[in-house]
């Protein structure tokens, strides 16, 4: 059977660098002489190398994701000529979802509008908080009044729109939480996305924690933050299907992001994404890597070579346990003939999942059981 595919397309610049931000992003500064122009001609190129890498597995896309970074600081033309690039490598599925993030500073009616009609179909708006103080402690340097703005563009041009939360930032309260929920669904937005704050220890947020300059929000806070969001979530008629993803209906569902949790195929464009093919005859699954400067991965490709910084070759048991990782943190669930011996009985006691639903034999998280996903991931891989 043949893997759906999905493309990935990194695009690594920010206006600057978020306090808390740990993915593969540059300010202006750190560029180290590399432009956004030379960019999407490396990101072209890159393609092209890539169809040919594939060859005969080379298929249409379903999904494409541009990702950041903050991939709107790009012209709309800009990507809809890298929408251009994976039409032309690959080609897209009728009905292909075609997402992009954006900062809500960074777009306008007629972006949306020239993105619509190059086939984008979908926007994940980068609101984060309602909230003034929360995002000054975040970093984020956007004008909270902007994300309806933004969201109503997405609307009218036809976009699918979803709004991007964090909740448990230094000093936000519950109240400062349930005012950026109560704003983000009077956008009315078909899908929201609300990510616990997890402060990495190499980012500027880790140091401010380091020299107790900021104090990390409490655990059973940002319990309570996340099941606020749950309950007004479900009343405005938005229902769960990954932990920290809700949509109004199945087709506003990020299905980019559901192909991930179900172990599809995709390939990573841009300095370090990441790319993943799923076993085949003959072939052992594969994950690897781009490298990460932008610097560096436009020098690679300008010698004709992929720019891959590192990849590695996963196991049965390894794409085993991915699956159970992955999969549990859906609402569908896993089978329960997956579970080793007594792990099934321990979980319904603990509450951890959907009894009923357990001894029909699928194991589904409750909401206490998506609160200590981690927790049942290691009971069910012990």
């Amino acid at each position: 059977m043949t893997r759906d595919f999905g493309v990935y397309v990194h695009v690594p610049f920010c206006t600057v660098r978020c306090g808390y931000c740990d993915f593969n992003t540059y300010a202006p500064g750190e560029l180290g002489g590399a432009t956004p122009s030379g960019y999407v001609d490396a990101a072209l190129r890159e393609m092209s190398l890539a169809g040919e890498a594939m060859g005969a597995d080379v298929r249409p896309a379903s999904t494409v994701f541009f990702g950041g970074g903050t991939p709107t600081l790009l012209p709309a033309d800009a990507l809809a000529r890298l929408l251009g690039g994976v039409r032309e490598v690959w080609g897209l599925e009728p009905g292909a979802e075609v997402t992009t993030e954006a900062n809500p500073d960074s777009v306008t009616r007629e972006s949306f509008e020239t993105l619509a009609a190059a086939g984008f179909t979908r926007v994940s708006i980068g609101m984060q908080s309602a909230v003034p103080h929360v995002l000054a402690t975040l970093e984020r340097t956007h004008n909270p009044d902007n994300v309806a703005r933004a969201v109503a563009w997405a609307h009218e041009a036809g976009l699918v729109t979803s709004v991007d939360l964090i909740y448990g930032t230094p000093g936000e309260s519950l109240d400062d939480w349930q005012r950026s929920l109560d704003a983000a669904i009077a956008l009315e937005p078909g899908h929201i996305s609300a990510y616990a704050l997890v402060i990495e220890p190499g980012t500027k947020m880790g140091a401010q924690l380091r020299r107790g300059e900021v104090a990390p929000t409490d655990p059973d806070t940002q319990a309570d933050m996340y099941e606020a969001a749950d309950a007004a979530l479900s009343a405005a008629g938005y229902s769960w299907y990954e932990v920290s993803n809700w949509s109004k209906t199945h087709a506003e569902r990020c299905r980019h992001n559901m192909a991930y949790w179900t172990s599809e195929d995709w390939w990573g464009v841009g300095p370090g994404a990441h790319s993943y093919l799923g076993p085949a005859s003959g072939r052992q699954a594969k994950r690897w890597w781009n490298v990460k400067h932008p610097r560096a991965y436009g020098d690679v490709l300008a010698k004709g070579e992929l720019p891959v910084g590192g990849e590695e070759e996963l196991t049965a048991a390894d794409l085993e346990l991915e699956s159970v990782m992955l999969r549990i943190r859906l609402a569908g669930g896993i089978p329960a003939a997956s579970a080793p011996p007594g792990a099934v009985a321990r979980l319904i006691a603990e509450e951890l999942v959907e009894g009923a639903d357990a001894v029909r034999g699928t194991l589904r998280l409750t909401l206490r059981g998506r609160l200590l996903a981690d927790h049942v991931v290691r009971v069910l891989t012990a």
